[in-house]
């Protein structure tokens, strides 16, 4: 297959990106404005491929994303490109209007002139995998719930909100004029690549420089935590053996509370970092509780019974396993997020023409 992956720099994009080139014969376009979050390093290891290639690219560009469908000629869209933090998106919510519900629209719009002049078996093999979140379904108000597929939509933020915008203009699409689409709602991911403003990068890295470990309210509230390798091998599951038409949930069955996840973090510096920044003798001393964020949702949680069933995909990482082999990847992995925090990874984004 020849699958463009519209935000392939991003943490989600990059680990797509990667599991297709290695574990795959499949050919790869990656599409990317290379906002902040884009980060051609988290692409180096496929960088050389014969099967990769990159192309700068703003999805809200519609003469510009023409010319891709029209030079690639793909068999599939993996659509991940999107404005994706929630504290962002309380501040200044035009981007994530503009990327996630205009950019969308545009990348639908460009996919439906391509496809409708295919012929028939090309035609229908065609897929439009667009990637959204499960917090476009606000948040659970007991501890036995979970979001199904069939979950009515309800979001809390404005970054959840443009979300569920997205989703439904893919759904229109695919009603009004036939597009093959195919919708994923995914809870939160980790691992490695992962951008330092959200949580479970922030933690590790203000932990090792001795800096406050901020905690939203009193950290009780639950999230699904997806291992992000599992999470491409499920996309990419998805996008070549799911149903068009359908939507499919992807969790990792891993609810776990953001006061846990951060002491779980620390509990593993404590064993494998030798070295306390500063006085402390352990890494919860540096928790610290913040004013919780305006209309902060309590409790995520997937039911992805439906993907098990009909594709056969499943997690294979525990938080357990996941959230050890994050803490060493970043340990391992200093030249990366030095390179993120002191912003000198920009420099790559900014001269990129192409």
């Amino acid at each position: 297959m020849k699958i463009i992956v519209t935000g392939g720099a991003g943490f989600i994009g990059s680990a797509v990106v990667r599991h297709i080139i290695h574990a795959t014969s499949d050919e790869v376009l990656v599409i990317d404005k290379l906002t902040y979050a884009g980060n051609m390093e988290s692409l180096a290891p496929v960088a050389d491929n014969a099967r990769y290639s990159f192309r700068k690219v703003d999805i809200c560009d519609r003469n510009a994303v023409d010319a891709v469908f029209s030079e690639f000629q793909p068999d599939a869209v993996m659509h991940l490109a999107a404005e994706s933090h929630v504290d962002r998106s309380i501040d200044g919510p035009a981007a994530f209007i503009e990327t996630n519900i205009v950019g969308t629209y545009v990348l639908l719009e460009a996919a439906r002139q391509y496809w409708s002049k295919l012929d028939s078996l090309t035609r229908e093999a065609f897929r439009f995998h667009h990637i959204s979140t499960d917090e476009v379904f606000g948040d659970l108000h007991d501890m036995e719930s979970l979001f199904t597929e069939t979950t009515p939509y309800a979001p809390s933020s404005p970054y959840s909100a443009s979300k569920a915008s997205s989703d439904h203009l893919v759904r229109a699409w695919s009603r009004t004029y036939g597009l093959p689409v195919i919708i994923t709602n995914c809870s939160n991911n980790y691992g490695p690549y992962h951008f330092p403003e959200k949580l479970i990068p922030l933690v590790i890295l203000n932990a090792l420089e001795g800096k406050p470990l901020p905690v939203y309210g009193n950290g009780c509230q639950i999230r699904d935590w997806l291992y992000v390798e599992d999470h491409a091998r499920a996309l990419y599951k998805v996008v070549t053996e799911g149903k068009s038409g359908e939507t499919y949930n992807i969790g990792g069955h891993n609810e776990r509370k953001n006061i846990d996840v951060v002491k779980t973090i620390c509990r593993l510096l404590d064993e494998i970092v030798s070295a306390r920044p500063g006085n402390i003798n352990q890494f919860e001393e540096l928790i610290t509780y913040v004013t919780d964020r305006p209309g902060h949702d309590l409790r995520y949680a997937i039911d992805a019974s439906k993907i098990e069933r009909e594709l056969g995909w499943a997690p294979a990482e525990t938080f357990e396993s996941g959230i050890r082999k994050t803490v060493e990847w970043y340990l391992a992995n200093e030249s990366w997020w030095q390179r993120v925090k002191d912003g000198s990874y920009a420099g790559e984004r900014l001269g990129l023409n192409n």
